[in-house]
């Protein structure tokens, strides 16, 4: 287990040993036990709130994580949806958030002034999640106590801009004042070197992560993580303004040949991109349907490991290109 090597705002912020977030990952993918995992790895990881919306069940995922944690901080994600009822029922799971004494949230979604003042004054860090730098300043005005700005390359929902991460991570840190994140295509430690040289706090990965041992999802959809280069992601739910980045499969080419007639009609995209079908590609290891998110970060995904030995290996990967650009530095 590394030691921790970096200091940033987000390390000091969250009380980390490594400036790595591993983003909340579908519907009860992100469980107690992954999350565990990445805690104890040094990082942070967010258990996905949407994805338990029994009450019960959701305290248990929270009591669970804290005590394979043993008392170390933790975060949910709390997805904020834009239809109505969106805020009531993430406001329901705050109530247990606090009361469980989770340390912070990652939302997402439709804008979190709702529920900031009420995460601000239980004490809980609230790290708001965008797509791009204008909406970056737009959680930073309502009270954030940081950022995380997702690239083009994010396997999921990268927005409908197409602005990479090297352009966000240069340009967030110019007019944004607050941690900030990096996520999208992230998978190495040279670019987590990289992000930290331009100004930014942190990194969040999560198709890298598709590969921990702690997962529970069938281990044929990890192999097939491990297989793949990074090209067979595509970005599809365009025509309808919902970018969603996912691997290549039969219902991606469904959602594909509607964008391509330009169908504006949810309906007829439903059957295709139900949560259920990706659910049930992760429990079988089928993967030919289901909206899978995907990025081509899946090319640093080499092997089944465990959420340590990711780590290890990417800090071990950020202090050789922090070495290497110290060695660059011409004589003065």
């Amino acid at each position: 287990m590394r030691p921790a090597l970096f200091r940033t705002r987000i390390t000091e912020l969250l009380g980390i040993r490594h400036p790595i977030l591993a983003g909340g990952m579908g519907p009860k993918v992100s469980d107690a036990r992954y999350v565990a995992a990445v805690v104890n790895a040094g990082g942070m990881g967010f258990i996905v709130g949407a994805g338990y919306p029994d009450p019960v069940e959701f305290r248990a995922q929270l009591v669970q994580c804290r005590e394979l944690t043993e008392g170390k901080p933790f975060g949910v994600n709390l997805y904020i949806s834009r239809q109505e009822g969106g805020v009531d029922r993430v406001k329901r799971q705050i109530d247990i958030v606090m009361e469980e004494g989770v340390a912070c949230v990652e939302t997402a979604g439709a804008s979190p002034e709702a529920v900031v003042p009420l995460l601000r004054q239980a004490g809980i860090k609230v790290l708001h999640k965008v797509p791009a730098v204008r909406y970056a300043l737009s959680a930073a005005r309502l009270g954030v106590d940081g950022v995380i700005i997702v690239g083009n390359d994010c396997g999921g929902h990268p927005g409908i801009y197409g602005i990479s991460s090297m352009v966000q991570a240069a340009h967030a840190a110019q007019v944004i004042d607050l941690p900030i994140v990096i996520g999208g295509g992230i998978g190495s430690g040279r670019q987590l070197a990289a992000v930290l040289a331009m100004g930014a706090d942190a990194v969040l990965m999560g198709t890298r992560m598709l590969v921990s041992e702690e997962l529970w999802i069938h281990r044929a959809a990890k192999e097939l993580v491990v297989r793949g280069d990074g090209t067979e992601s595509v970005v599809v739910k365009k025509a309808i303004r919902d970018h969603h980045r996912v691997f290549r499969n039969a219902s991606a080419e469904a959602a594909l040949a509607l964008d391509d007639a330009k169908v504006t009609d949810f309906e007829q995209y439903r059957p295709h991109v139900m949560g259920t079908l990706a659910h049930q590609a992760y429990v079988s290891g089928d993967t030919r349907t289901g909206m899978l998110d995907y990025g081509p970060a899946a090319v640093f995904a080499d092997a089944v490991e465990s959420a340590e030995a990711i780590f290890d290996r990417f800090i071990d990967d950020a202090c050789a290109a922090g070495d290497r650009l110290g060695s660059l530095r011409a004589a003065a």
